[in-house]
Formats: C-alpha cells, sequence, structure tokens
C-alpha cells in the first residue's frame, strides 16, 4: 500500500513540473502577456518596413521607444544638409548665377542641398587640388582636354543616377562634328558638355582704324610685323593673350595653331604672337582690354567674344576660317565625391534648367542642349540662337584631342618658360628686327629668315637625363610623360628652356644690333 502511494506522488509530480514548464514557455514566448499583440505596418512615409509593437494604453514597452527612435534617426539621415563642391574653371559671374538659380530649384529641395562652395585654380593645379582636398564633388569648366586628363588619370566617376542620364540623354553625342560626351567602351558616361565654344580672335574697329591696321583673319596674321608698329613707334602693344598655364582656352588656341600650322611653323606663329602681344594671366584680362580698347585684338573663347559685343559695339568676334574647332566644355562627376546622388542632381539641373544662365548678358554663352532655347529666357535671346545654328554647320578644322593631350604639360609650360617670362627680351629681338625692316636695313627674306631662327624649337640640357634635346613635338611628348609620372621636374625643365632662350634672344639680339650699324 505504501508502494502504491509513493508512485502515485511521483506520478503527480512530474504532471505538475510539466505544465509548469508548459506555462513557463507559453508567458515567455515573443509578444507573450496579458493584452499584448503584434501587428504588421505597411511602409508609409519613413520608407522603411518594420514591425511595431502595440501595448494596451496602460503598458508602453521599450521594443516601441527603440523601434520609433530608429526610424526617426534614419529619416533625420537622409535629410542631412548638403553642401556641395564644384572644381571650376568658370569665372565668378557664371558661379554665382549657378549658385543662386541652382538653390532655388526643385533638385536642390529634394536633396536637401543647402550651399555651393566653388574653388577656382589654374588647370595645371587640379589633379593636386583634388587629392589635397579629398571631397570635391563635380568638376566644370575648363575644356575637354583639362577632362580627359582626369578621366586617364582616374579621377572621374560615370554617371549612374536615373535624373543625370536622363538630362545628359538631351545633349547630342556630336556638335558640328566635336564630341560632347566622353564614354568608355562599356557606354558609361564620363562627362558631358554643359556648352558649347569655338575660338577665334575679338577685334575693337575702333583701335584697328586708330592705327590703320587690317583685321585679321587667320592666326598667322597676328604673327605679322605689320601688327608691331604701333609697338615699335609708341611701345604700345595692339594684340592681347594670356598664358597658357593660367588659361584653359588660350592653352586650346595654341594647341589650334600647333594642329593647324604644324609643330615647327606652328611655333614660329606663336614666337610672333607673343612677341607682339600683351601677355595677361588670364581670359578674362585679354577679353576686358579689347572691350576697353587697350589693344585692337584679343585672342578669346567665343562667348568672350560675345559679352564684348554687348559691352562694346566696336567689337567682332572673328572665327578663323578653317583654323578653328568646335568643343562641348564638360561637367563630371569626381571620385572624390561625398555626395554623389546630390552631386548627379547638379549636373543634370546644369544640362536642363540650368541652361538658362548661359543667356544671361554678363555671360553669352551657348547652350549644349538645344532645348535651352526654349526656356523662357532662350527664347529672348534669338542672337544667340542666331549664332548656335550657325556654328552647328561651321567648317572646323581635324584636331586630334588625343594628340593635344600627349604635349600638353610641356608645350604649357615651354611656352611660359620662353614666351612669357622672358616676353621682354623677346620683345627687344622682335622689334629690333621689326623696325630693321621698317627702315630697309634688311629685306623681307632676311626678316624671315631671322624670324625662323627665333621662333625655332630650342636645344636644350634635359635636366632628367642630361642629353641634350631638341623641343620637337617627340621630345614634348616625351617631357609630358616624365612630368605625368615626377611631377617636380617641373622647374627644372622651366629652368633648362629658359636658360636655352636666354642665350638664343641674346645671340640674334647682338647680331641684329650689328646690322644697324
Amino acid at each position: 500500500m505504501a508502494s502504491q502511494s509513493r508512485t502515485t506522488y511521483i506520478i503527480l509530480a512530474g504532471v505538475l513540473l510539466v505544465a509548469i514548464i508548459l506555462g513557463a514557455a507559453l508567458f515567455l514566448r515573443p509578444g507573450g502577456g496579458a493584452g499584448e499583440t503584434t501587428t504588421p505596418v505597411t511602409p508609409g512615409e519613413t520608407g522603411a518596413e518594420t514591425t511595431k509593437t502595440t501595448t494596451s494604453p496602460s503598458t508602453a514597452t521599450e521594443e516601441e521607444t527603440v523601434v520609433e527612435t530608429e526610424t526617426k534617426t534614419e529619416t533625420k539621415t537622409e535629410m542631412e544638409p548638403v553642401v556641395l563642391r564644384v572644381l571650376t574653371r568658370h569665372p565668378g559671374e557664371i558661379q554665382l548665377a549657378a549658385k543662386e538659380e541652382f538653390l532655388k530649384s526643385d533638385l536642390a529641395k529634394r536633396y536637401n542641398i543647402v550651399d555651393i562652395k566653388f574653388y577656382s585654380v589654374p588647370p595645371v593645379s587640379w589633379i593636386s587640388a583634388i587629392e589635397s582636398r579629398g571631397d570635391i564633388d563635380v568638376a566644370w569648366g575648363g575644356g575637354p582636354t583639362l577632362f580627359d586628363q582626369l578621366y586617364q588619370a582616374g579621377y572621374l566617376a560615370p554617371l549612374t543616377s536615373d535624373t543625370a542620364l536622363e538630362a545628359a540623354a538631351q545633349i547630342p553625342d556630336l556638335f558640328a562634328g566635336a564630341p560632347m560626351k566622353r564614354t568608355d567602351s562599356e557606354g558609361r558616361i564620363y562627362w558631358v558638355a554643359a556648352s558649347v565654344a569655338s575660338f577665334g580672335f575679338t577685334v575693337n574697329h575702333d583701335v584697328l582704324n586708330q592705327y590703320n591696321l587690317p583685321v585679321p583673319k587667320r592666326w598667322a596674321d597676328l604673327a605679322s610685323p605689320v601688327y608691331a608698329e604701333p609697338l615699335v613707334l609708341e611701345g604700345r602693344e595692339v594684340i592681347a593673350i594670356a598664358d597658357p598655364t593660367r588659361s584653359t582656352s588660350n592653352t586650346r588656341m595654341y594647341e589650334i595653331i600647333l594642329q593647324a600650322y604644324g609643330w615647327e611653323e606652328g611655333w614660329r606663329v606663336l614666337t610672333g604672337m607673343a612677341a607682339n602681344a600683351l601677355v595677361e594671366g588670364g581670359s578674362a584680362e585679354v577679353r576686358d582690354d579689347v572691350i576697353q580698347g587697350r589693344v585692337a585684338i584679343g585672342i578669346t573663347i567665343d562667348f568672350y567674344g560675345y559679352t564684348a559685343m554687348k559691352a562694346n559695339p566696336a567689337t567682332e568676334y572673328i572665327i578663323p576660317e578653317g583654323e578653328t574647332i568646335i568643343n562641348g566644355d564638360p561637367i563630371a562627376l569626381l571620385t572624390t565625391s561625398k555626395h554623389p546622388e546630390a552631386a548627379q542632381a547638379f549636373i543634370a539641373w546644369v544640362l536642363t534648367e540650368g541652361q538658362k544662365i548661359w543667356f544671361r548678358e554678363d555671360i553669352n554663352r551657348l547652350p549644349s542642349n538645344p532645348k535651352a532655347f526654349e526656356l523662357p529666357e532662350g527664347r529672348e535671346r534669338q542672337d544667340l540662337k542666331a549664332v548656335y545654328d550657325k556654328l552647328s554647320t561651321a567648317k572646323s578644322m581635324e584636331f586630334s584631342d588625343e594628340e593635344a593631350l600627349k604635349i600638353e604639360s610641356a608645350m604649357q609650360l615651354y611656352f611660359k618658360a620662353t614666351l612669357v617670362d622672358l616676353n621682354g627680351i623677346l620683345k627687344e629681338v622682335w622689334t629690333t628686327m621689326v623696325q630693321l625692316l621698317m627702315e630697309g636695313r634688311i629685306d623681307e627674306q632676311t626678316f624671315n629668315d631671322y624670324m625662323s631662327m627665333l621662333g625655332a624649337p630650342l636645344k636644350y640640357v634635359d635636366p632628367a637625363t642630361g642629353e641634350e634635346k631638341v623641343f620637337t613635338e617627340e621630345d614634348a611628348a616625351r617631357v609630358t610623360s616624365v612630368l605625368r609620372e615626377n611631377p617636380r621636374l617641373k622647374d627644372a625643365y622651366i629652368s633648362a628652356w629658359r636658360e636655352a632662350a636666354i642665350a638664343k634672344y641674346e645671340s640674334l639680339l647682338d647680331e641684329l644690333l650689328s646690322l644697324g650699324g
């Protein structure tokens, strides 16, 4: 009997233990507890799918508080104010117009872009600026060669957002035969033309008439001794050009001349032009010199010519027939961008609604998007529409961006060392030659012989190898490659070229002075 009772107690204890375990499990299951349920929530304003725990009015669980805090934090992050950083060659009036108009746009509000900071540095310093800052979002303006340098160096990122790609699709692939986009083998777009440009010279007819000088038609005309007569008689330059290390548009014009005339003849033209000219720091100064009548002729990108014509009716922009090219002036996303989606929104705006800034009378650029002329601002600028239509069928020369890029850095520094830094002694040689010609002490053939010697590419001692070199086109490509690998050699090359140029100029000047008796 005692044995049966003991057995019964064991069975009852086991049943009780199982009941306790089952009860604990039911109480501790997720969402368990009195009056608590779990309800799935449809994605709403937060844009995030989540499961929110609801409780009876008397109870608020810690889980509910955490979920709501996370959602609020996510929304705040998405709306963080964005400041875009733009590396540009555009002048202040374009920067100001773009900033004012863009920050009022729907795209700026959608991406919470609250400011744009522009950084204007010389083209030769773009890569170092990008590397040193490490947070530049967009590059804008400066010509295709500069952007192709960035592309080759790996600093441009392809456009990926639908907004930017839809805007880029509105830009034609070609305009007057010139590429308006840079794409890779997979069709990805790395830069897009934001505007269209040609290159020529702007003349002031009042100053030309004052000195009874002809209107130039070709680049070679600017190297003529005819334009040196006011320099010889009054010490006044009637031509203005800019230092290529500080002007991408002037760099492009010098490259056009070298390709239009060939390397050796091209340098003779550039040398004569520089000898005739007031050499300014930048292209805007050249434009202003023409507007204000300080010179008769300035080499300019087209929109500076249109601006001059608006400011002074005595001025005229002239395209050298068959000796110019048409360029698309790019905008691009940089690999250093901290806000790539917002940066691409800005690019999209520049290519669409932002095209209206080109029509401002203090800017006067040609848009890259033909639909820009349908904007209210575009409909008011039928003068630019006429120029755009004429330029679209213009005869431009064959020009190789690839060849220009091969020699660009060396060409810029050689020009600076020999024609800008030594412009004073160059003018001494040049004016002595012109005066001897004017006085009949040398004939035209002798003058041309001296001009060939003056403009001939230099022999110099290469600072990297110690070997004697001649600055041929092939040598310029070699030096450009060397400088790409070791930019610290820049000053050494400038010194070598300057030293060789001084020796040549002094020798020619001594010889010319001996002819003068």
